[in-house]
């Protein structure tokens, strides 16, 4: 793969990495981070449920909730993107209760309903690592291989990941673990 590098931005030709808002990404599907009831919390939710309006909720109430690691799909009414997967991440305790493998779960959902639904691109926040507590260098480490290892699988329709990070030291985190995973690029 063939990187691309653009001030704080590192692309391949199939996953981008971008610190920023992702309720202004220009996507298939934006991921939002999301609590079980999925009817809204804090950070990316509450961004994400803001943006979007009322009817987000309004489908999300009729979804009835979402168990750990698993993923659900709703419209993406006022955000750019069409759609959004709705991913419900582990809590971190320490890391003796599978919180690594319901993290990777919740990536490899995302993705398989995105393949599911024909989609070409699909942007991910960092899950579990704002409220959920879970340490950002092992997170970051389990979103891009799982990402890295479901593309490599299906190289299918999807086009275009994109992880969209809050903070620079997020993006900074991943962009390191993006270079040892992808050493060619």
């Amino acid at each position: 793969m063939q990187e691309i590098k653009k001030g704080d931005k590192i692309s391949t030709l199939r996953i981008e990495l971008i610190k920023g808002d992702i309720t202004k990404v220009m996507a298939d599907a934006i991921v939002n981070a999301a609590n079980s009831t999925l009817l809204g919390g804090g950070g990316v939710d509450a961004a994400i449920h803001r943006a979007a309006g009322p009817k987000l909720l309004a489908e999300c109430a009729t979804l009835k909730g979402c168990a750990t690691g698993s993923a659900k799909i709703t419209k993406g009414y006022n955000l750019p993107a069409k759609f959004v997967i709705h991913t419900v991440g582990p809590v971190w305790s320490g890391g003796k209760h599978s919180e690594e493998k319901l993290l990777a779960g919740c990536y490899s959902n995302c993705l398989s309903l995105a393949r599911e639904h024909s989609l070409e691109s699909i942007a991910f926040p960092s899950i579990s690592t704002g409220a959920y507590r879970f340490p950002i260098k092992p997170a970051s480490r389990i979103a891009l291989n799982t990402v890295k290892t479901c593309l490599e699988k299906d190289p299918g329709v999807l086009k275009k990941v994109i992880f969209v990070l809050f903070s620079d030291n997020d993006l900074a985190v991943y962009q390191e673990n993006y270079r040892d995973l992808f050493p060619e690029s």
